[in-house]
């Protein structure tokens, strides 16, 4: 059969041990020698005639024309094939990557001439971005919503035209959204992701004005906002201070910084201002979240009742330094050991600094720990004859008296942070008077100080008495003192409060 497989010569069967022979062996050794034996010397080339030409520019070219030719009845034997393999099937088999030359064309002959003709055009002529090109080959909308380009009808709704819209208004936000360059190619967004990167623009821009409103008004941790670095220049250039060196320590409401005493500022009176050589400048934060829960502290101080206002909360901040002035100032007057004050500017306290050389004293928390017993015994009972003599001559009580607001210098105590200190006139003073009183005993008690009970020392200080009990029992009298008090100092108004203010002050 002429479509059959030709025979294959048959051929006598080798034994093994014709294999194993050493002729074979010899045989196959000269016959793989005779391969890689060089090949022979060429022979010498005849001599060319002078009239032969030998111009071979036109041999490339030739050679080009016929491997394309070449490619593309390959790629259309491909083509043929593939369209006979997949037929009408669903799933389909390319032989795409097989093609000599891609469907898809990589290259553009026509570059040079477009790039030409581009800078030949005339700039009134030409269309700086895609958005133009489209807009001339639209063109305005009529009335109508609709308008007739060829054979086709396109509305005021179609695809493509409100998704270019889409793409214009991306291009007109903000500097701060990076869109990139839509005009240099036809960039087109639907409906959902223009109003996705919108809402994000504007969210975007609230953030940043909240976020830069809130670093330009607030002092943070252990740094100050724009504000308040002014007001410290002007107390350097008016010669208040003479520098300010860094902060030495931070709290829940204020920053504490070090600062050079200046030669004061120029004044037309003979009374030079004192400003002492080190002074401690103590910044109150303004971002008001450790000042919601102080305005029980100043709404029911009579000196400063009538000026609070719970509408405007900045101005809380403002009292609360200024109240810090008056009670710095009456417990300095009263033999109180407390920082002198020097000058108030807004939310500013300048003060003299406890301390020598920079180095501030230290707080009775971390000096417990290298004071003898001795030392601790004389801290105590200076504590509690600066708290007598706080209640009985200045008529004012602490409020937060505990180690971390009394500092141990040259074997005496100081005490600081004297912003929330009342009178006992105030609704609430026995019970921060008592919680002073708690405090101190206990941190004295742990130390392995003799101390008195927190009920007698607060009767020593106070002078009233209170029976020993339980904490309920000892709270209870103090409670009564409370109401008669409240009694007598609103006899002439007629009326008693009902307000119960000892709650809140155990709050912490």
């Amino acid at each position: 059969s002429p479509w059959g497989v030709p025979a294959a010569p048959a051929s006598a069967p080798i034994s093994l041990a014709e294999v194993m022979s050493e002729e074979l062996a010899d045989h196959l050794q000269k016959k793989e020698f005779k391969v890689l034996e060089p090949s022979p010397a060429p022979t010498a080339v005849p001599d060319i005639p002078p009239d032969v030409d030998f111009d071979t520019s036109d041999d490339l070219l030739i050679a080009q024309m016929l491997q394309k030719q070449f490619d593309k009845e390959y790629d259309s034997a491909l083509g043929k094939e593939e369209r006979n393999m997949n037929r009408n099937s669903k799933v389909t088999v390319s032989y795409s990557k097989y093609r000599m030359v891609p469907e898809t064309r990589i290259w553009d002959d026509s570059d040079e001439d477009e790039e030409d003709m581009y800078f030949t055009q005339d700039d009134g002529k030409r269309d700086w971005d895609v958005f133009e090109t489209n807009e001339k080959e639209v063109g305005d909308m009529p009335r109508c919503g609709f308008k007739v380009i060829g054979d086709k009808i396109v509305t005021k709704h179609d695809r493509e035209i409100s998704q270019r819209e889409n793409a214009k208004r991306i291009m007109e936000f903000p500097p701060g959204i990076e869109t990139g360059d839509g005009g240099g190619f036809d960039m087109q967004l639907s409906n959902k992701v223009y109003n996705k990167i919108r809402n994000f623009s504007v969210k975007e821009g609230k953030r940043k004005n909240r976020v830069g409103d809130k670093e330009d008004k607030a002092v943070a941790e252990q740094a100050v906002d724009p504000q308040t670095r002014l007001l410290l220049y002007k107390l350097v250039n008016g010669g208040v201070l003479d520098g300010i060196n860094g902060v030495i320590s931070t709290g829940k409401e204020a920053v504490i910084m070090h600062a050079d005493g200046g030669p004061g500022p120029e004044r037309d009176t003979n009374e030079p201002m004192n400003v002492p050589k080190e002074c401690a400048v103590k910044v109150f934060k303004t971002t008001l979240n450790e000042f919601k829960t102080r305005d029980k502290y100043i709404r029911d101080d009579y000196r400063f009742k009538d000026r609070f206002s719970k509408q405007n909360p900045r101005k809380v901040i403002h009292m609360w330094a200024e109240k810090e002035l008056h009670n710095l100032a009456k417990m300095a007057k009263g033999g109180i050991r407390v920082p002198e004050i020097v000058v108030l500017k807004k939310h500013v306290l300048i003060m003299s600094f406890i301390g020598r050389e920079g180095k501030p004293a230290p707080k009775l928390k971390d000096a417990a720990d290298q004071m003898s017993a001795k030392d601790l015994d004389m801290a105590y009972q200076q504590v509690v004859e600066m708290m007598e003599q706080l209640y009985t001559v200045c008529h004012l009580v602490h409020a937060d008296l505990s180690e971390y607001n009394i500092l141990w210098y040259e074997k005496e105590v100081w005490f600081i942070d004297v912003s929330q200190a009342v009178e006992p006139i105030h609704p609430s003073g026995l019970d921060f008077l008592l919680r002073d009183c708690t405090n101190v005993c206990n941190f004295f008690s742990k130390r392995g100080v003799d101390c008195l009970e927190p009920h007698e020392l607060f009767s020593k200080v106070s002078g009233l008495e209170v029976d020993g009990g339980t904490e309920a029992e000892i709270v209870c009298q103090i409670r009564n003192y409370q109401k008669s008090q409240a009694a007598q100092s609103n006899n002439s108004k007629g009326g008693l409060e009902d307000e119960d203010n000892f709650e809140y002050c155990w709050e912490h």
